[in-house]
């Protein structure tokens, strides 16, 4: 580190990053770039797709959403989890559910959640695909939602879009959703690094991963690369430590990393493309060489209008940074979601309220202890509060990429997708005619998926409304069928179908009916 210039050093930087809520970046890098050279424009790929995995950790239920049971439509509505009628809206093929409460379960906090705005905004491009998963088990559950049930030799969908669009991108795969089964990487062997998800533990602070030598030194860099060239070539190889484990995959794709990939990734700049804060006097970015373009620097301006509480609220900072690395085409896909943390907006005495007993403010809790899985306590509280806090930044996303032409007279959104996975439904009984209840893990569902590229404005399926259970549809026209159930290995098709992945020979379903006529 260099202690030339005045002021924070880059680790206090870092510190400071950390004690304004922002723990440590995630500093991986480790198999991704084998692809890359230093000539290779970022994004080069013949005609790619995007896909934005948005993660429901703890099981996001379909019937307290876009597929809710009005009351007066079952025979056993006091004991299922059914609706009063005037709460559920109809938009097309789709129900909304608007909701006020004064408490979510035992949090004294109140708030406004509301679907019906997003539904009739976005319906068009809006499809609900019913489905019954194979495991109630979360991580289980959330691993087979993006693998299909390990239904194409172990990929993941990200996997997938990466190998057929990935090449030529400097970091295909991107998992944000940390503390998730979302964003582990398949068991098939044999695709090209590229494809392997990169992991950043904390959006905000990880772009100062991608220099080597950017804010720590002013040395020059043509003479750092020397230094790196006679590490890798001559130093690494007479030591002791390589040639006891030279050969291992683990240290090979690490040293692959260490050449033209890691000078290509830094002549990129991604490490002031991609830095969420601005410049100021707490952080300051320019004082260490970490100035932005002022083409960037709007860019960046505009994003965090979109999603203003990045610096203390993790879900938006993976939203920011995922659009970020879309629109750079630095990926084409990225996996983001909100965690298990309980997350608050307002002042910093919310807790000490809480803990004394007192009433917290209308709005102040976005994020519940444990997302979706909270529904053990309070399901119809959660289940609304979450499903509002995924459509927010959902409609930030699809604002931001609406706003950027991709090229040909088309927009980033005419070209991607958002699919909504989670790891399973919720139990459908309640107390007689209780308004809020405590559900269990249930492996009947659907799931949600929004892009022009999808068969929109479509439920695909059905709800038994006696039963509240979901059941399945033809897989090539999309009628309803009473007698089927669909499996994750058909939503899973269904995606990566409708993204234009080609799927042959890999023995996947047609799913005809997910993808735009």
């Amino acid at each position: 580190m260099s202690h030339s210039k005045k002021g924070l050093s880059r680790r206090q930087f870092l510190a400071g990053l950390g004690a304004a809520g922002l723990t440590a970046a995630g500093v991986g890098l480790a198999s991704q770039w084998g692809n890359l050279s230093l000539q290779a424009a970022p994004g080069d790929a013949k005609d790619p797709r995007f896909l934005i995995v948005l993660s429901a950790a703890g099981g996001a239920s379909i019937v307290d959403s876009f597929l809710a049971v009005r009351e007066s439509e079952s025979q056993r509505s006091s004991t299922l989890n059914t609706f009063p009628d005037q709460q559920v809206q109809t938009f097309g093929e789709f129900r909304a559910v608007d909701t006020k409460m004064s408490d979510i379960g035992p949090i004294p906090a109140g708030f406004q959640a509301n679907q019906s705005d997003f539904v009739k905004k976005y319906k068009d491009d809006m499809m609900v695909a019913t489905v019954t998963g194979s495991s109630v088990t979360h991580q289980v559950g959330q691993r087979r939602s993006i693998t299909g049930n390990e239904a194409w030799l172990g990929r993941t969908m990200q996997e997938c879009v990466a190998l057929q669009y990935g090449e030529g991108y400097t970091l295909p795969n991107v998992l944000l959703a940390t503390g998730t089964s979302f964003i582990e990487n398949g068991t098939d062997r044999s695709l090209p690094p590229h494809c392997l998800g990169e992991l950043v533990a904390n959006p905000a602070v990880w772009p100062l991963s991608l220099d080597g030598s950017k804010g720590v030194t002013s040395i020059d860099r043509e003479l750092i690369q020397q230094m790196r060239v006679l590490r890798n070539d001559q130093l690494d190889a007479k030591s002791r430590f390589l040639q006891a484990f030279g050969n291992s995959p683990a240290l090979q794709r690490w040293r692959s990393v260490r050449g033209t990939p890691q000078r290509a990734l830094e002549n990129q700049d991604l490490i002031s493309k991609l830095m969420l804060y601005p410049d100021s006097e707490r952080f300051p970015l320019k004082q260490y060489g970490l100035q932005p373009t002022p083409e960037v620097q709007k860019q960046v301006q505009r994003v965090r209008e979109v999603f203003p509480n990045f610096e203390k609220d993790p879900f938006e900072a993976q939203a920011a940074l995922g659009f970020l690395l879309l629109k750079f085409r630095l990926s084409v896909t990225v996996t983001i979601g909100p965690r298990f943390d309980l997350v608050t907006h307002g002042d910093g005495n919310l807790l000490d309220k809480l803990r004394g007993g007192g009433a917290l403010p209308e709005g102040s809790i976005v994020n519940t202890p444990i997302a979706f899985d909270f529904s053990h306590n309070a399901n119809r509280a959660t289940q609304a509060l979450m499903w509002h806090r995924l459509l927010k930044v959902a409609d930030g996303l699809i604002t931001l990429l609406k706003g950027e032409e991709y090229g040909g007279g088309q927009s980033f959104w005419d070209r991607s997708m958002i699919y909504f996975a989670t790891d399973f439904g919720r139990s459908k009984k309640r107390p007689a005619n209780a308004s809020d209840f405590g559900t269990g893990h249930h492996l009947n569902n659907g799931v949600v998926i929004l892009s022009p590229l999808a068969n929109g404005g479509r439920v695909l399926g059905g709800v038994d409304p006696n039963t509240a259970l979901t059941y399945g549809f033809n897989p090539q026209t999309g009628e309803p069928d009473k007698g089927a159930h669909m499996t994750e290995a058909h939503i899973y098709a269904g995606v990566l179908q409708a993204l234009g992945v080609d799927t042959s020979g890999s023995g996947l379903p047609d799913m005809r009916a997910m993808r735009k006529a």
